[in-house]
């Protein structure tokens, strides 16, 4: 199986199986001398670790990171970087693969069971194997790593901000309140009113979509290249990578459809603030999201991305065996009613490790940050 790995410069290699000994990933690239620690990277695992409330799999796994090569204890008692490929391990200590007996030559509609049987003529059919969103455990590790890369300076962060047909109303965002409830929600009164909608869904044994946000801010003028290395193209890219992730948007998206040049248009005003090479001008909105032509402006990265409901569900299906019978299949197990709540620490680790890429190719090519 091929194409496992994503980024230029900044690259990262996952592995593994959702019922396998364990999942993890080799990031290179890595510049020498960062500070990288278990801890850096735990506090980011922890955010999308399974079991942590009843909205989401109670799969129990600690999900503790190890990190196997790339780093070294210097004279100080510092860990950091050398510069060498840095392998991530997470170790898979809750697998119940008998749950996932009576469905062993029977394709889960909405999976990718019967696409991977057509494609290699095999399949794990434990939680999906590699198609598993467990595998983004994996990248939320490598996420951790671009963060150290790209400094404090620039902020990654995400939100849930649409459950179903229930939006957040935007002039309640708060970016405290998203640690504060179980969902990632910037608006406390729709957090607490998902929670109700939410449990009648998982109940049922039911499941239903999302929208995530994710911001970066701090990005300066200039990363990303014209064509064919444009920064929204590969944020687009690293979004629908992620497991039941069927949309993607960039600042106001397919919003524009409905404004006119006029509305559309991010005017400017002048601005003393240096971006970049120059001192950049002060925008009035940013519909474009932070990137114009596939080069940052120095406004806030915005990205917004649809997850499809949770295919495992409870109801029966009608499907095909492997053998292309006629059958039905309801599946057991433990699964997210909403996977979206999940996705949230996967989309700011996705975003990061473009951002981090893009970082060094700039480097590279220009000089500077």
């Amino acid at each position: 199986m091929s194409h496992n790995t994503f980024g230029h410069l900044f690259r990262v290699t996952t592995w593994g199986e959702s019922h396998g000994p364990g999942i993890g990933c080799v990031v290179d690239g890595c510049p020498p001398g960062l500070p990288i620690t278990p801890d850096a990277i735990q506090v980011f695992l922890d955010k999308r670790r399974p079991g942590q409330s009843r909205f989401v799999t109670q799969r129990q796994e600690p999900d503790a990171v190890e990190i196997l090569s790339g780093v070294f204890t210097d004279a100080e008692g510092r860990q950091v970087s050398t510069g060498a490929p840095i392998s991530l391990m997470i170790r898979n200590v809750d697998q119940r693969s008998k749950d996932y007996g009576d469905i062993a030559q029977k394709f889960r509609p909405g999976h990718a069971d019967y696409t991977y049987q057509a494609k290699y003529g095999i399949r794990d059919y434990r939680g999906g194997g590699r198609s598993s969103a467990r595998e983004t455990a994996t990248r939320v590790a490598a996420g951790g790593i671009a963060r150290q890369v790209l400094g404090s300076g620039v902020i990654v962060r995400g939100a849930l901000i649409q459950m179903g047909k229930i939006r957040i109303d935007r002039s309640r965002w708060d970016w405290d309140e998203v640690d504060n409830n179980p969902f990632f929600c910037p608006d406390p009164v729709v957090a607490k009113e998902w929670e109700g909608y939410l449990d009648g869904i998982r109940k049922a044994g039911s499941s239903i979509g999302a929208i995530v946000e994710v911001v970066a801010e701090g990005v300066p003028a200039g990363w990303g290249a014209p064509l064919y290395g444009k920064l929204d193209q590969d944020i687009a890219s690293a979004m629908m990578s992620i497991n039941a992730v069927k949309g993607v948007e960039i600042g106001a998206g397919m919003a524009v459809a409905e404004l006119t040049g006029e509305e559309n248009a991010d005017e400017m005003r002048p601005n003393s603030i240096p971006h970049g090479r120059h001192h950049g001008p002060g925008f009035m909105s940013n519909n474009a999201g932070g990137i114009l032509g596939g080069i940052s402006t120095g406004q806030a990265i915005v990205c917004r991305f649809a997850i499809k409901p949770t295919s495992s569900i409870l109801t029966p299906r009608r499907t095909v065996t492997v053998s292309g019978e006629a059958t039905e299949i309801f599946t057991k197990g433990r699964h997210d009613p909403c996977v979206g709540i999940r996705a949230v620490p996967v989309g700011e680790a996705m975003l990061a490790c473009v951002l981090a890429d893009h970082m060094l190719r700039h480097r590279g090519q220009c000089g500077g940050g």
